[in-house]
């Protein structure tokens, strides 16, 4: 049997004794044999360097770890020069209680408690999903920033309202604009509630132009989505992982959100169904095609890593976490890359769905229920490429011209 790449390296000094767990440690989370040696060589070069500082593990604080890698550098390493390559290393150090805790960051200044009870009241009191609370304190933080004194009591009126957004609103795009205002509005209905202004501001902040729904629905070309699938080279666990995820997107119609929490648990294989978590805490239950059931099977048994990660889809490479949104965004990214096509999000492909069910004959009901919309109204911009549909209305040209 041949051995391990990892076992064969040797690590001397005061971090001797926890080589072995650091090894298992980093195979449990998905590590590479090679990438194992690798981190071992890391801990074997700090160790043997501990030794002629005389520093034991205690000793090990994060100024010893700068010398350290500026005494790496001096000896003519080019690799793992920055702080951020001994990340995995420390954090299993600490976690060991082998290596002292960084020290404790100074108590949060009076605008960071300030902006920590606004994000509690957003989760607590109003109840909104993660997304929306960052963008929230985004816009909170960035008026306490223009406001100094603010959490200490300054008063504060309409004129620095006015002040901000006639400054921070026209240098943005205009969802984005609108997004900083509707956040800046909830911070001071908060400031209002808290007793910290004594009036309702939120009326100062101006209304920004709404231009949602005034374009059209951008689908793809008929025979792009076969390309994107065909792309996948289903003989390797990254292409069935991606196949899966690219068959979830065209022919459920799913966000890249809703994909990447998708868990196991979710699936129900008897019945033939799955659980999507979608906007608002809605929960759905979807027929699963035969076609997509089968791709994810294939990933689950030949492609899906070892992991006790229980959601579906998860990183290729170490560490295995659970992929994020932007993570499926990306699988459709590489699909257009390898054929040869430009890039597109993942959000194309579910209106891409909802175009081909139109050209089809289907309803913009039938739509509407595939998407999994809340409000009619959603799903009636895609009424704006339904020709069919719209052709009747069209009025004959005046004295018959063409």
């Amino acid at each position: 049997m041949t051995t391990a790449w990892w076992s064969r390296v040797k690590v001397v000094g005061p971090l001797a004794p926890w080589a072995r767990r650091f090894a298992e440690w980093l195979l449990d989370q998905g590590y590479t044999d090679l990438s194992t040696a690798e981190q071992l060589r890391l801990m074997g070069h700090l160790s043997r360097w501990m030794i002629g500082e005389e520093l034991d593990t205690v000793s090990l604080s994060p100024v010893q770890v700068d010398a350290y890698l500026r005494a790496r550098r001096a000896e003519g390493y080019t690799a793992r020069l920055a702080p951020s390559s001994m990340g995995k290393l420390l954090e299993f150090l600490r976690g060991e209680g082998v290596v002292p805790m960084p020290a404790s960051k100074a108590p949060p200044s009076a605008e960071q408690r300030l902006l920590a009870r606004y994000e509690a009241y957003l989760v607590d009191q109003r109840g909104l999903v993660g997304p929306v609370v960052s963008m929230y304190l985004r816009s909170a933080a960035l008026f306490v920033a223009d406001c100094p004194g603010l959490a200490a009591g300054v008063v504060i009126g309409t004129a620095e309202v006015t002040r901000f957004c006639t400054r921070e609103l026209p240098a943005r795009s205009p969802s984005v604009a609108a997004n900083l205002a509707a956040g800046l509005r909830s911070f001071l209905r908060f400031l209002h509630l808290e007793g910290i202004v004594g009036t309702p501001l939120g009326q100062a902040v101006p209304a920004v132009a709404n231009r949602k729904g005034t374009g059209l629905p951008r689908g793809l070309a008929p025979g792009t989505v076969a390309h994107l699938l065909a792309s996948c080279d289903r003989r390797t666990r990254l292409g069935r992982r991606d196949f899966a995820i690219l068959l979830l997107l065209a022919r459920l119609g799913l966000r890249a959100g809703e994909i990447a929490v998708l868990s196991l648990e979710d699936i129900d294989w008897r019945a033939g169904e799955i659980v999507v978590h979608g906007k608002a805490g809605r929960h759905d239950r979807l027929p699963l095609p035969e076609d997509v059931g089968s791709a994810i099977v294939r990933y689950l048994r030949g492609g899906r890593p070892r992991t006790e990660v229980r959601t579906v889809f998860v990183r290729a490479i170490a560490p295995i976490v659970a992929l994020t949104p932007p993570g499926i965004t990306w699988v459709v990214y590489s699909a257009c890359d390898r054929a040869g096509l430009p890039k597109v999000g993942a959000h194309r492909l579910r209106h891409t769905l909802a175009c081909d069910l139109l050209r089809s004959g289907g309803s913009l009901v039938e739509a509407g229920q595939i998407l999994r919309h809340d409000l009619v109204a959603t799903t009636a911009i895609y009424a704006k490429v339904d020709f069919a549909a719209l052709a009747p209305l069209a009025q004959p040209w005046p004295g018959g011209a063409a």
